[in-house]
């Protein structure tokens, strides 16, 4: 049973201790345990695990929010590299900063989670614009776009998620692919992300790729 394995690697995880929980992920291998077997019943627990301590502690420690995400994305993708057979990613999520917007580090943990819960991420990066968004979602076959805003101007600007919704709307895409929104502005008001025009929101980044797994699924159910 992975038991054991489960709790030290959930205890490495909690003391953001990444060289640990690796420890214990090889160590589980050497035992004899498949990387399906430490992906979908170690990392991708873990990760569910986080997000329900988050939804009881709202101010959860952001560096354990960033490890968590490193950590599983890392083995995920590690991972990956041993499966007998490439799993069936559930969904493609095209995810960035909003134009004008340099910060990465939300978006970061975002990418971390979704990528150990099986979803493809294309990360175009920060300051993008809401035509790059849209293009790059329907070249890519995206379910989720995902603009993160750290700030108020780029949360409500024409050019960031309004100027994605405005583009979805008239290419006639608001079904096919379905737009999320998370940063700072919108904890402090938790509806703004209603007049931005998205369609869910996050308040911080490991909830995130749950509310983002779930816009996938109401796309491809």
């Amino acid at each position: 049973m992975l038991d054991a394995y489960i709790q030290s690697y959930n205890q490495a995880v909690f003391e953001t201790d990444k060289p640990a929980a690796l420890d214990v992920v090889n160590q589980a291998l050497s035992d004899g345990f498949s990387p399906e077997d430490i992906v979908f019943k170690l990392v991708i627990p873990a990760v569910e695990l986080m997000m329900t301590l988050i939804e009881k502690d709202p101010d959860a420690n952001l560096a354990q929010h960033f490890m968590t995400a490193q950590i599983a994305a890392d083995v995920t993708e590690k991972m990956l590299e041993k499966f007998s057979k490439p799993p069936e990613m559930i969904g493609r999520v095209v995810i960035g900063a909003a134009y004008g917007d340099l910060h990465s580090l939300g978006k970061r943990i975002v990418s971390g989670c979704l990528k150990s819960l099986m979803v493809d991420v294309v990360d175009l990066g920060t300051n993008v614009s809401a035509e790059k968004f849209v293009d790059t979602a329907m070249t890519e076959n995206a379910q989720v776009i995902a603009v993160s805003a750290m700030m108020v101007h780029t949360a409500t600007s024409e050019k960031g998620s309004l100027g994605v919704r405005a583009l979805l709307q008239e290419r006639g895409l608001e079904q096919q692919i379905k737009l999320a929104v998370g940063g700072a502005p919108y904890r402090f008001d938790p509806e703004l992300y209603i007049k931005v025009g998205a369609d869910a929101w996050a308040p911080d980044g490991v909830t995130a790729a749950k509310v983002i797994v779930d816009l996938i699924r109401e796309v491809k159910p």
